[in-house]
C-alpha cells in the first residue's frame, strides 16, 4: 500500500509528520509523491492564520475528490486545524475516514488500519499531553539538515495568537529523549540541526524548574556528526546572559538568532499582550551584537494589527530602520476566531495591512541589499544544498541562512561538492539577498 502524505505548515508540524512517517515506514507501508498512486491520503493541517487555515481546507477538499471518485481507499486529517476542528471536518467533508489532534499522531498506524478494516475512529486526545522524542523520523528535508523539536505549545497568550488553544500549554520534552533522537539524526547523515518549538528559549522551565536550553545545547554540541546547531523562535524577554555565553563558547552553535519581535510600536506591543517594549528589545539586540559582533538576526513584524494607527506604523519603520535586522518577514495581521484581538474594535481594512506591509519590506530591502554588498571580499564557511546543472553553480547557504526563510549563496566552481558538504567560500559579489562566491584556494584572511 502506497501513502501520499502532504505536510503543511511550520517547522514544528513537518517534525509531527516525519515521526509519523516513521511510524508508518516500520510497519512497512512506502510512500508516493503522486496522488494517482496513493491508496491512502494523510494531510496534516495547518490554521495559525487564515492563509494557512484556506490552504489546509484546500488540500483537503481537493483529496476528498479522489476519495470520493474511488481512487483512494482512507482519508485521514491530522495537525492544528483537525484539533481545533473536527466536528466540523467530519459533518461538512463526509469523504474524510478519520481525524487526529496534534497530540494523538502516535495513533496513525492504529488509525489507518482501522479505517481499511472498515472501523475508523477519530483520536481527540488533551492538548496538554506530555510530549515524546527519541522516536525514529524519515527526514524529508534532504538528509542533511533537520529540525529537533524540544518543546510543545506555549504559555506567552499573545492576543493575536490561537496556539495555547490547538497545542496546549508550554511542554518541554525530556532532554535524555531529545539526545538521543539528536544522535540518531547525526548517524544518518544529518549535519545541520535546527531547534524550534513555539518559543525555544523556555525550554526545560515546566520539567527541571529553569531555563536549560544553554545545557541541552552544550550536550547537543559533544554529538559527533553535527557541524551547525541553529536556534529558532526566541523571545526576546527570555535570552539570558547564560544563552549568550554558550552561543560565544560553543563553535558549532551558529551565530544566528530568531527573535519574533511583531512590532516597533510600545502602544501595538502592549495591546498584542507582548512582554517587552522596544527599549528593552533594543537594549537586547545591542547586547547580543556587542557579546557576538558577527551575529545575525533573524525577525518577524505583524503589520495592521487592531487599532494600529498611521504613528504605530512608523514607529515600526523607524525602529526596523535604526536596528537594522539581518533577516526580516512581514505578516499582515489576521483575525483568529477566539482570540482577543480578533474581538477588538478598529480592525484595519487589507489594502492598509498590505500597503504597510510593503513599506516595511521595501526598507527592510535596503538594509538587507547593503549587508549584502558588504559580505564581498569576505571568506566564510557553507553548507551546499545542491547544484543547479543549466546554471552550472552550486547552491549553498552560510551560517546567516536558515533553511527555506533566508537567502542562499550561489558557488562556481568546477570541483565535485554533494549535499552536505561544508566547503570554504571567497565572497565575491551579491544578487539582491543572495550571495555569490567561489571556493577558497588560499589561506583565510582577516575580515
Amino acid at each position: 500500500m502506497k501513502i501520499l502524505f502532504v505536510s503543511l505548515g511550520c517547522d514544528k508540524n513537518l517534525v509531527d509528520s516525519e515521526v509519523m512517517l516513521g511510524m508508518l515506514n516500520q510497519k512497512g507501508y512506502s510512500f508516493t509523491d503522486d496522488e494517482q498512486e496513493a491508496d491512502a491520503v494523510i494531510v496534516n493541517t495547518c490554521c495559525f492564520i487564515n492563509d494557512a487555515k484556506e490552504e489546509s481546507i484546500n488540500t483537503i477538499l481537493e483529496m476528498a475528490e479522489l476519495k470520493k471518485d474511488g481512487q483512494i481507499k482512507a482519508l485521514i486529517v491530522t495537525g492544528c486545524l483537525a484539533q481545533r476542528y473536527s466536528d466540523e471536518i467530519q459533518k461538512e467533508i463526509p469523504e474524510v475516514d478519520a481525524i487526529i489532534g496534534t497530540t494523538a499522531i502516535d495513533t496513525i498506524v492504529e488509525t489507518l488500519e482501522g479505517v481499511l478494516k472498515g472501523n475508523p475512529l477519530n483520536h481527540i486526545e488533551s492538548i496538554d499531553k506530555s510530549p515524546q522524542g527519541g522516536r525514529k523520523r524519515v527526514v524529508t528535508t534532504g538528509g542533511y539538515y533537520a529540525y529537533l523539536k524540544i518543546a510543545e505549545g506555549c504559555n506567552k497568550h499573545c492576543t493575536y495568537c490561537i496556539i495555547p488553544k490547538v497545542r496546549g500549554r508550554y511542554r518541554s520534552i525530556p532532554m535524555e529523549e531529545l539526545l538521543k533522537e539528536a544522535e540518531e539524526l547525526a548517524e544518518s547523515g544529518v549535519k545541520e540541526l535546527i531547534l524550534v518549538a513555539q518559543e525555544t528559549t523556555l525550554y526545560g522551565i515546566d520539567l527541571y524548574e529553569e531555563k536549560m536550553l544553554p545545557k541541552l545545547l552544550k550536550e547537543l554540541c559533544r554529538i559527533e556528526g553535527l557541524f551547525w546547531i541553529r536556534i529558532l523562535y526566541c523571545y526576546p524577554e527570555e535570552i539570558t546572559d547564560e544563552l549568550i555565553q554558550v552561543m560565544k563558547s560553543e563553535d558549532k552553535i551558529c551565530h544566528y538568532l530568531d527573535i519574533p519581535i511583531q512590532s516597533g510600536s510600545d502602544r501595538i506591543l502592549k495591546r498584542m499582550g507582548r512582554r517587552t517594549d522596544t527599549a528593552q528589545i533594543e537594549g537586547m539586540i545591542r547586547h547580543l551584537r556587542k557579546e557576538i559582533p558577527d551575529i545575525c538576526i533573524r525577525t518577524t513584524f505583524i503589520t495592521g494589527f487592531p487599532g494600529e494607527s498611521r504613528a504605530d506604523h512608523e514607529d515600526t519603520l523607524a525602529f526596523v530602520e535604526k536596528m537594522g535586522f539581518d533577516r526580516l518577514g512581514v505578516f499582515t495581521y489576521s483575525p483568529e476566531e477566539d482570540t482577543p484581538a480578533a474581538e477588538m474594535p478598529d480592525q484595519i481594512p487589507e489594502e492598509t495591512k498590505q500597503l504597510r506591509r510593503d513599506e516595511i519590506m521595501e526598507l527592510q530591502q535596503e538594509v538587507a541589499f547593503e549587508a549584502a554588498e558588504q559580505m564581498v571580499g569576505r571568506y566564510v564557511d557553507a553548507m551546499i544544498e545542491g547544484r543547479m546543472p543549466e546554471e552550472d553553480v552550486y547552491v549553498a547557504r552560510t551560517y546567516k541562512d536558515a533553511p527555506s526563510v533566508d537567502g542562499y549563496l550561489f558557488i562556481n566552481t568546477n570541483r565535485q561538492l554533494i549535499s552536505g558538504d561544508f566547503v570554504e567560500v571567497k565572497i565575491t559579489g551579491s544578487n539582491e539577498y543572495d550571495l555569490i562566491g567561489e571556493i577558497a584556494v588560499k589561506e583565510k584572511l582577516e575580515n
